[in-house]
């Protein structure tokens, strides 16, 4: 793997399928200690800058892109332990932005793609644990953390134990 400063535009197709493989594996390994084990080995910045560098190689040279690419899913492979409960709807993660010119990128973006003016909401992200919750005529019926984004694991038994998550919800709708 370059060590970076190598630009992706010089990469050859062989160096961006190595180093994109390379990536791809320090990334793996970096999620499955971190979702799997609880076992952060690396810090946030380094993983960052794994995933914007893959990113750009797999932007620059869309061919080496594995249906298994770290790009394509968040989180972790489910445990063989809990039952597995495939999402309705994919669950995404945050995007990162480490300047304001990124940041002002993203929001052009963002109302582009709404096609109207977008109102924000900002708040302090503490990172934790994400729950997609279902509910059946106001009443909890699932829980399920994010696993890979498509498929999780179902936690329900666990989740009505917790004080913040209402095992009925009042109101239409």
């Amino acid at each position: 793997m370059t060590d970076g400063s190598e630009t992706t535009l010089d990469l050859t197709l062989d160096e961006a399928r190595d180093e994109a493989a390379e990536l791809a594996e320090r990334i793996t390994a970096a999620r499955e200690a971190y979702y799997g084990r609880n076992a952060a080995h690396v810090d946030d910045r380094t993983y960052d800058a794994w995933m914007t560098r893959l990113e750009e190689i797999e932007r620059l040279h869309p061919q080496v892109q594995g249906q298994d690419s770290p790009t394509l899913s968040v989180g972790a492979a489910q445990s063989s332990e809990l039952a597995p409960v495939t999402h309705a709807e994919r669950m995404l993660s945050l995007d990162n932005v480490f300047s304001p010119e990124e940041l002002t990128a993203w929001c052009e973006k963002t109302r582009a793609a709404a096609g109207r003016e977008v109102h924000w909401l900002t708040e302090v992200k503490i990172d934790g644990l994400a729950l997609s919750l279902r509910y059946e005529h106001g009443r909890l019926v699932s829980a399920a953390t994010r696993g890979d984004g498509r498929v999780g694991e179902d936690v329900t038994t666990n989740a009505v134990r917790l004080d913040g998550i209402p095992r009925r919800l009042e109101g239409e709708g």
